[in-house]
């Protein structure tokens, strides 16, 4: 189904396997979904309905895009290199994967990679420490940590 503020609800048909590879590469996408009378409109998956046992897809609800507005999303966040922290005998502790932005439909990333390497034991990475482009407000709280790189405090045995 095909919704959106001022346009009238549409029931779509997708090819099941270029919807699938579409999902893996950036669930996000903005997409040019084409109406029966062969009009063309940006559109964005909103939810998707499964089948449970064998993950086939029953239903899609996609949502029609004002491209020029601009919109609320989620970026999925790669993190990349292994920390310092991690080879010193820290634990790395992922908190969350995606932040929620505001920005112009064109300027969405499809996913933002983040590099760690540098994080020492103790460490910790906030949404605040992200750098996006100019135009892509970010709404999720800035404070909140995303990794930290936990110290494993080892019991000594005392011998008697």
């Amino acid at each position: 189904m095909l919704y959106g503020i001022g346009k009238d609800t549409m029931s779509l048909e997708v090819n099941e396997k270029e919807m699938l590879d579409i999902l893996k590469k950036n669930p996000r996408a903005i997409l040019q979904g084409k109406t029966s009378d062969e009009k063309v409109m940006p559109v964005v998956v909103q939810n998707i309905q499964r089948e449970t046992m064998s993950g086939k897809l029953l239903h899609i609800d996609f949502h029609h895009v004002n491209m020029t507005e601009s919109m609320d999303s989620k970026v999925t966040i790669h993190f990349s290199g292994e920390a310092i922290g991690v080879k010193s005998g820290g634990v790395l502790q992922v908190e969350m994967y995606e932040v929620e932005v505001r920005c112009m439909p064109g300027d969405l990333p499809s996913s933002m990679e983040v590099d760690i390497s540098g994080l020492a034991a103790g460490a910790q990475l906030l949404v605040s420490d992200l750098i996006f482009k100019d135009g892509i407000e970010v709404l999720t709280d800035p404070n909140t940590v995303m990794i930290q790189i936990k110290t494993v405090h080892a019991e000594i045995e005392e011998t008697a």
